[in-house]
């Protein structure tokens, strides 16, 4: 299998899109396809801070329809979901934006991709085991001996990392080095804490080179093991991306 997994976009359409025609994809029929037959694979975080988080929507709903690719939720995932279903969240941390554009369409249009996000959301496994259990996408991360499991701490560890219970100056999590500690075989390709270059740690890959931060998106190659990225148009926010000893 020939897969090319996708860091956070954070609604940076544009990036995305720039990215797709450098791994060889093509936009004829309004979608990326690869003449080779190759697939995507989103990490989460499709939305929320960027300008086009609905395109987003759009591009990943309809190539998991078709099955043209892989896509796992993301934090941010998580809480749009659950604004779609009305539950009680709070509009912080990106997710404004994303309804900022939804309020400048018509009830039908909002509706429209609520119903598409939804399907995409609940068709789809918290995380990706591909490759006969070789390649494993999950948002954040994932312990070895949690691979095969669907239960609460595995869910909040795919979602938010390995979290201490601490947080952050600005209202995030505190979370532990989690890749630094992993022996397993399979590859696990994440994001969630950005980084200014993709980090290579044991069999674990970040891809999340902070594009809506004005850093790159990046791009992980399988079996090829190659990272492709391109620059972000965004403002750089130095103050968002993690450095690691």
């Amino acid at each position: 299998m020939k897969t090319d997994v996708i860091g956070d976009v954070h609604g940076c359409f544009d990036e995305f899109y720039r990215l797709t025609e450098k791994l060889g994809y093509n936009w004829e029929s309004g979608l990326p396809r690869h003449p080779e037959g190759r697939k995507l694979a989103f990490v989460g975080d499709l939305t929320d801070r960027g300008p086009h988080s609905l395109k987003m929507i759009t591009v990943a709903a309809s190539l998991h329809r078709e099955k043209e690719a892989y896509y796992v939720p993301g934090n941010h995932c998580n809480k749009l979901y659950r604004y779609f279903l009305g539950n009680n969240v709070k509009i912080l941390h990106g997710l404004e934006t994303t309804i900022a554009e939804l309020s400048a369409l018509t009830e039908e249009e909002r509706i429209g991709y609520r119903d598409s996000f939804i399907e995409l959301y609940e068709t789809s496994p918290l995380y990706q085991v591909l490759d006969e259990g070789r390649l494993i996408i999950a948002h954040a991360g994932i312990k070895e001996n949690h691979i095969g499991k669907n239960n609460n701490r595995v869910k909040t560890f795919v979602l938010y990392g390995d979290i201490t219970g601490e947080v952050n100056e600005d209202g995030t999590p505190v979370r532990r080095d989690w890749a630094m500690e992993y022996k397993g075989r399979p590859w696990i390709i994440y994001g969630h804490t950005p980084v200014m270059k993709p980090r290579k740690m044991n069999n674990t890959v970040n891809i999340d080179t902070g594009a809506v931060f004005g850093g790159e998106l990046s791009a992980f190659r399988y079996p090829e093991m190659k990272i492709i990225s391109v620059p972000s148009t965004m403002p750089l926010v130095k103050e968002k991306f993690r450095t690691f000893p």
